[in-house]
């Protein structure tokens, strides 16, 4: 089923320089607004709750604006890139040893703390191992290294050391690596960063205001401010922008986006496949636990119907696929279309002929998803299936639904393959939705990331998702755009999905 991995001890050296290779890249940056030329203040309404919003960056960040708030205040060490490859910021290279199991992590030499201290190595390892000690709260985000093995080397460099042969280092170090001084522990008031923007004193309640940090190493923003607001409704968000109350407003619904369309006033920003509202059929439980109902209900959704009135055609049709942005998820394979002849045979050899009652549990937490529960009824009532739509409250969803009731509507933010398969696909993680367990399928993970050779170890990947399109509990039936209005004349809006997103700092309205 598998390609066979390669041999492995010569293939190790040469990968050992490929893998340096890669990570000795230029820092990552959004690319700066071509003669930017604003100085005053960038108003952003982004999705999330003032009254959820968190001030620790190591433990969970529950809405967007969350996320941005610390990106702008603290340095990563590594960054997603647009093409979804890892891309340096605080750290400057990362370097394994011929068993991919110690690796040699750089820094930069001339970050600043915004109380002046340098940015040390022991500040970046000591920041990991409190994402360590906060894996409850952040998914196990660091459950890949063994910290206490782990050391400092030097004021720059420090070795990182994994619990198994682990090649994607790189990426494990994506996103959310705040780093924040050595021995700082107590987050409820404020804590130097080293970012390109520091937190001021003013904003209130409803906005937090940043300030430039003139003493960043990066490239200097344009924008002298950036005002961030948690703002949970997305008609709210859209509306702050018409109304001029802010600049940029994120994901905002697919219905007001097409209402602006020719509205030279606002653009319409898309980054492409950046959210997933996949279908969750839990595989412990009936009538799931049968492969045939599964690939019967793929087999039933109409996904350009549901593609064109749930997101009203902005993405793309899914074909099962999870992560499909992913730079390793399969290429080119047949898209999977309905086929209700075949839906209806596989529910009577699964001895379903007569049909079934099931519940499908939704809610109104991102735009649409409750229309898409109401429409894949409609659509599984063709083979038989009587499904009952229930619509959930949107502040309890991902508490008492998510990861807990058999059949439901899920919601996934463009994060990459790695990061779903530590959150929903280990065996034993309290939000393995699906109940995914195979042992021969994380096996075949293990040596995927034991391969050193990049092409190799994407190829390996690959087959895994694609096991888990055919043989997993999800139907993927559309992905859809992330769109955000902006008014004219901003830029330097960041093109990533996922964290990528986060990292507005190069923002700037011209002008």
């Amino acid at each position: 089923m598998h390609p066979q991995l390669r041999r492995r001890s010569a293939a190790i050296v040469t990968a050992v320089a490929l893998l340096t290779g890669c990570a000795a890249t230029k820092p990552a940056v959004t690319s700066s607004p071509a003669a930017g030329t604003s100085t005053g203040t960038i108003r952003y309404a982004a999705p999330g709750s003032p009254s959820n919003a968190v001030t620790d960056p190591h433990g969970l960040l529950p809405g967007e604006s969350d996320v941005v708030r610390m990106a702008l205040t603290y340095d990563v060490l590594t960054v997603p890139g647009a093409d979804g490859s890892s891309r340096s910021r605080l750290a400057t290279a990362w370097e394994p040893d011929a068993t991919l199991t110690k690796w040699r992590i750089t820094i930069r030499g001339d970050a600043t703390f915004s109380d002046g201290r340098k940015v040390k190595a022991a500040d970046a390892l000591f920041s990991l191992r409190r994402m360590g000690k906060k894996a409850a709260e952040n998914f196990g985000r660091m459950a890949m290294f063994d910290l206490d093995a782990s050391k400092v080397i030097d004021d720059t460099t420090f070795e990182l050391v994994t619990k198994k042969p682990y090649a994607e280092v790189g990426k494990a170090l994506e996103g959310a690596t705040f780093v924040v001084p050595e021995g700082i522990d107590d987050f409820t008031k404020p804590v130097p960063g080293s970012g390109p923007f520091r937190p001021a004193s003013k904003g209130g309640a409803q906005a937090v205001v940043f300030e430039r940090n003139d003493d960043w190493w990066g490239p200097k923003p344009t924008a002298k401010v950036i005002e961030v607001r948690a703002v949970p409704d997305p008609q709210a968000r859209a509306q702050a922008l018409l109304s001029g109350q802010v600049d940029l407003a994120g994901g905002v619904p697919a219905t007001l986006a097409k209402q602006q369309e020719g509205n030279s006033a606002v653009r319409l920003l898309r980054r492409p496949g950046a959210t997933l509202y996949p279908l969750v059929m839990r595989m412990d439980t009936k009538p799931f636990d049968d492969l045939r109902v599964r690939e019967a209900v793929r087999l039933a959704l109409d996904r350009k119907q549901l593609l064109d009135t749930v997101f009203l055609g902005y993405g793309e049709i899914g074909n099962d696929l999870i992560t499909p942005k992913d730079p390793t998820s399969p290429k080119n394979l047949p898209q999977r279309t309905r086929d209700l002849a075949r839906a209806k045979q596989l529910m009577s050899e699964a001895g379903l002929a007569g049909g079934i009652d099931l519940t499908l549990h939704t809610t109104t937490a991102y735009p649409g998803m409750d229309s898409a529960a109401t429409l894949i009824s409609q659509q599984l009532a063709e083979i038989g299936m009587k499904v009952k739509v229930s619509v959930e409250p949107a502040d309890t969803y991902f508490s008492a639904v998510y990861a807990r009731k058999p059949f439901y509507l899920s919601y996934l933010g463009g994060i990459p393959f790695l990061d779903v398969v530590r959150v929903t696909l280990t065996p034993g993680s309290p939000t393995n939705e699906t109940a995914w367990k195979d042992p021969a399928w994380s096996a075949d993970l293990d040596k995927a990331l034991a391969e050193p050779d990049d092409a190799e170890r994407r190829a390996l990947l690959a087959d895994l998702q694609t096991q888990l399109r055919d043989q997993g509990g999800y139907a993927i039936w559309a992905l859809s755009d992330r769109l955000d209005l902006a008014k004219a004349g901003l830029s330097g809006v960041p093109e990533g999905i996922g964290f990528a997103s986060a990292f507005i700092d190069q923002v700037s309205l011209d002008g």
